[in-house]
């Protein structure tokens, strides 16, 4: 059964309008009247619906039953520093993928800010949670500079790829599960040793992979996926 995002407050009606975006993924897959689908809020909500009308710019779909879903994953927030071109495109792809809660993309001192399309991010998102069949839809923050997501990270795990002075990332991880996790990666060339002095300071752990030094858009993905292996849904069913 197709999986399609609405906005929550859609979601609510007992004949869910789609439109925008939705709507052309819907027209791609060329679904008719009389097909079922499967319609998320992005907030655990989900719905079975069939499809009543289709027209040029939007159909309907008549909710058939409604119910929650959760995830078992690890509540990881992944802070990474913008890197070049569209590899920060690919990083939300694979982060989603791999269970990451929210992204910060993050400008630092060796940042290349640009124009950036924030809502082609959000569209990103979005395809691979519906690709990857995840039934809460990870959160996008505006890009804000180094210092303002270091004051504003509450999580419980902080973790910083960082290769001078650090412990090995087993090391680093605790028995019991974190209630939560923040991973700060930092662009190409990596922060400069002011911006990891801040972030210790933050109470950020800085973490290595080991002897190979690996680029900024695999070592985000490489520790997201040990740690859904650790202390998330890697493994069941």
């Amino acid at each position: 059964m197709h999986r399609l995002f609405v906005a929550p407050e859609a979601l609510q009606d007992a004949v869910v309008v789609i439109s925008g975006d939705t709507y052309h993924h819907l027209s791609v897959l060329r679904l008719r009247v009389g097909d079922e689908i499967l319609l998320l809020d992005g907030c655990g909500g989900l719905a079975r619906g069939v499809l009543r009308q289709v027209s040029r710019s939007a159909a309907q779909a008549e909710v058939l039953n409604r119910w929650e879903e959760k995830e078992e994953l690890l509540p990881l927030r992944l802070l990474q520093g913008l890197p070049k071109g569209e590899k920060f495109e690919w990083l939300l792809e694979k982060g989603v993928e791999l269970g990451i809660s929210a992204f910060t993309p993050v400008v630092s001192e060796r940042s290349q800010a640009r124009g950036e399309k924030f809502s082609r991010w959000q569209r990103i998102i979005q395809e691979a949670a519906r690709q990857s069949r995840r039934p809460l839809l990870p959160t996008l923050e505006e890009l804000r500079p180094l210092s303002q997501a270091l004051a504003q990270t509450t999580e419980t795990l902080r973790l910083m790829l960082w290769e001078e002075g650090s412990l090995p990332l087993n090391a680093a991880l605790p028995s019991d599960i974190p209630a939560s996790c923040a991973l700060l990666v930092g662009p190409e060339g990596g922060f400069s040793p002011a911006e990891a002095q801040a972030a210790v300071a933050a109470g950020f752990v800085p973490v290595s992979l080991g002897k190979r030094i690996l680029r900024t858009e695999t070592a985000g993905m490489a520790v997201a996926a040990v740690l859904q292996n650790r202390y998330g849904d890697f493994g069941t069913r």
